[in-house]
């Protein structure tokens, strides 16, 4: 597991140490997700902040579910982040929720009430949003701002006991109404909301707002530092208001330190719109391969490790910015590069037919499966006299500097022999179907034979051992930034590519999530739909990066 630079969040905590506001043993941290939806890299991004910082000061992670929204949530959702964390390779101090303190919550909205700091509004929510300004006009008290410490308690009890429709009535802080920050403009902090819970199913009708349950979670756990995407900078000063005025946490409680989050180009960080495209059909699931999401990454087969890599190099910053998407696509070739066995596949067949090797013959050749490990693991891997290598790889009329196929041109077949294409078969539509050559039994890889050299070197597969498989080469679901006026319009139709293709024997029997290197092709990885008899690949990524590191000054 990596290790997390010191950053101005750490310098921070340093501060804090040494100021004594927390013991250097304490830390404390803690991910928060929503479970509304899949997690995607965004969240990647939070989560390695969260426990690798903890980590960092021999601290803990608490994993907590924000279950404060009943209409959204699912323990569909809750099951697939904790997989996604332990994917990651985190593992959590303890699992909690939100709704295992709604009863604390409400005694402290009880305290509030008692303070004079909070009263029940009757205004409807367009209401409450026209009389709440802008930025640059104050807002305007409600009518029901003033009522007595002891209606409010009457009509809250009354809330919590259900006499109320949903959305009829708000609690809401009573904070200033002409504050320059729109968040402590008497923001709501519960609501009455009529919707069976997947946690307390229907013990509750209502149901505290984000900005109300965050503060008093972090503080009843006893979290030192609430590390938060830089979205929650303006809420601040109410995390600080709501600790302030209760009275458990004045001595001693969480600070909030913001963070930008991560941003990819062409890639959508929104979960609203992520399930639009599950709703709609345009993919197949939130595990899509296509799809940012970190099940999509996972079934993609993109490993752990390179998102927790990238993560790291990507850093810790407080100002947005977009991240090249080729970036993390390199961390990716980085760590799949010893990993990864590197096998013969043909993805767009041609016939090719060694016209003076003996019929009938199958020879067994020896390949390295991956050159770069020093004395790795060996294949025997299938030759004959009938062969499928790469369409692109032979042209009747080739421009300069093509050194594959063309007619009276020798290559070398990949850990084979030199072949020189003589002949050349066409259909009735004047397509290249069939290329015949000749070999040199001579030039057999590993023979030490020097006797002239080549410059093109093409892989291949022996016709009758060769395995039918299907390969879904992936591309981005848009091919530029997105924008809220018109997301559905620039998915990418393109996205997704699937091909029969041919591979060699040694792939029968892959497994799911098992990756491999098709020379020349990328990266690929079996499928879940996957079968024993029918093979799915999905493209990882391709062989050639578009992104460079930045040098070294």
């Amino acid at each position: 597991m990596v290790e997390i630079n010191s950053n101005f969040i750490t310098n921070e905590i340093d501060k804090d140490i040494e100021n004594g506001v927390y013991d250097k043993d304490e830390i404390y941290t803690r991910f928060p997700p929503e479970p509304n939806g899949f997690l995607h890299i965004g969240h990647a991004k939070a989560i390695c902040i969260n426990f690798l910082t903890a980590k960092k000061y021999s601290g803990k992670t608490n994993l907590r579910f924000d279950d404060t929204n009943p209409a959204k949530e699912d323990t569909l959702y809750v099951d697939s982040i904790k997989e996604d964390i332990s994917w990651l390779g985190f593992k959590w101090d303890k699992e909690l929720h939100a709704s295992d303190y709604f009863e604390k919550m409400y005694a402290y909205a009880v305290e509030l009430i008692k303070k004079g700091l909070a009263y029940v509004d009757d205004q409807s929510y367009e209401e409450m949003k026209k009389n709440r300004g802008d930025l640059n006009t104050p807002g305007k008290d409600s009518i029901y701002r003033n009522r007595s410490v002891e209606e409010n308690l009457v009509l809250f009890k009354e809330m919590k006991e259900g006499k109320y429709e949903t959305g009829s009535k708000v609690l809401r802080a009573k904070i200033d109404m002409a504050s320059p920050n729109m968040n402590m403009r008497d923001p709501a902090l519960y609501r009455v909301v009529h919707e069976e819970h997947h946690n307390t199913k229907d013990s509750w009708c209502i149901y505290p707002m984000y900005d109300f349950a965050h503060p008093i979670e972090d503080a009843i756990e006893g979290i030192t530092h609430s590390l938060c995407s830089l979205e929650f900078e303006d809420h601040r000063p109410l995390y600080d208001w709501i600790l302030d005025n209760l009275d458990d946490y004045k001595d001693k409680r969480p600070r909030q330190i913001e963070f930008a989050r991560l941003n990819l180009t062409n890639q959508v960080m929104s979960k609203r719109y992520l399930r639009k495209l599950v709703d709609e059909g345009i993919v197949d699931g939130w595990d899509d391969p296509r799809m940012p999401t970190l099940s999509g990454f996972r079934r993609r087969g993109v490993t752990p490790e390179a998102i927790v890599k990238f993560c790291e190099e990507i850093g810790v910053s407080k100002s947005n910015s977009v991240v090249d998407s080729g970036m993390l696509e390199h961390f990716i070739r980085d760590d799949l590069k010893l990993k990864a066995d590197r096998v013969n596949a043909v993805l767009n067949p041609l016939k090719l037919t060694i016209t003076n090797y003996p019929e009938g013959k199958i020879e067994m050749l020896e390949l390295e499966n991956n050159q770069d490990i020093e004395d790795g693991e060996k294949r025997e891997v299938p030759f004959g006299r009938e062969l499928y290598i790469e369409r692109e790889d032979f042209m009747l009329d080739p421009p300069k500097k093509y050194f594959r196929l063309f007619p009276g041109n020798e290559v070398r077949l990949r850990g084979a022999y030199f072949v020189k294409c003589n002949e050349v078969v066409k259909d009735e539509n004047g397509e290249v179907i069939e290329i015949k050559c000749t070999y040199d039994p001579e030039t057999k890889s590993g023979s030490g034979f020097t006797g002239r050299k080549v410059k093109g070197t093409i892989h291949w597969v022996e016709r009758s051992t060769a395995i039918k498989a299907k390969a879904r080469l992936l591309e981005s679901l848009f091919n530029t930034d997105v924008s809220d006026d018109n997301f559905m319009n620039m998915v990418n139709k393109d996205s997704l590519n699937e091909k029969e293709i041919f591979v060699e024997p040694f792939l029968k029997g892959a497994k799911e999530g098992e990756r491999f290197q098709f020379v020349r092709n990328g990266y690929f990885c079996v499928d879940k739909n996957s079968k024993d008899d029918e093979l799915i690949f999905n493209r990882i990524v391709s062989l050639k990066s578009r992104w460079r590191p930045a040098k070294n000054k």
